[in-house]
């Protein structure tokens, strides 16, 4: 009986002690959860806000390809010609087969002028002439 007057005070002191101890641990763990949905929500943001940066690019190139399009249409030069256009973030590219040095420098000359360019890259070919592409 006097190991039970021993065991049980001893148990009632582990216990005092234990639980100060598990609501701390629980608390960090509290702390750490709110943390890692705080950084959760940062990168959805970051992610949300380079999505409408990639957006609003698409966006533009398109409305440039249209513009260089339309110009390359009402030049009496370009008209009628073979010429495929693209454009990403602002560098357009110009393919296709065309009637001559002339036609494609005039190609080139019109999507500079055009509104938004950063760049061409003239690949053009003039039509008979696999060396005469244009960089």
């Amino acid at each position: 009986m006097s190991w039970i007057k021993t065991i049980v005070p001893a148990a009632v002191l582990a216990i005092t002690f234990a639980v100060p101890a598990f609501a701390q641990s629980a608390g960090e763990s509290m702390h750490e959860a709110g943390q890692e949905m705080k950084n959760a929500g940062t990168e959805t943001w970051h992610a949300a806000k380079n999505a409408g940066k990639g957006t609003v690019t698409a966006v533009q190139d398109t409305s440039i390809t249209a513009k260089v399009k339309e110009s390359l249409h009402d030049d009496v030069a370009t008209k009628g010609q073979d010429i495929h256009v693209s454009t990403s973030a602002g560098v357009v590219t110009l393919k296709g087969n065309v009637s001559s040095q002339a036609v494609a420098t005039r190609a080139q000359e019109l999507t500079e002028g055009t509104n938004g360019v950063k760049s061409v890259n003239n690949q053009l070919a003039v039509s008979g002439s696999s060396a005469s592409k244009m960089q």
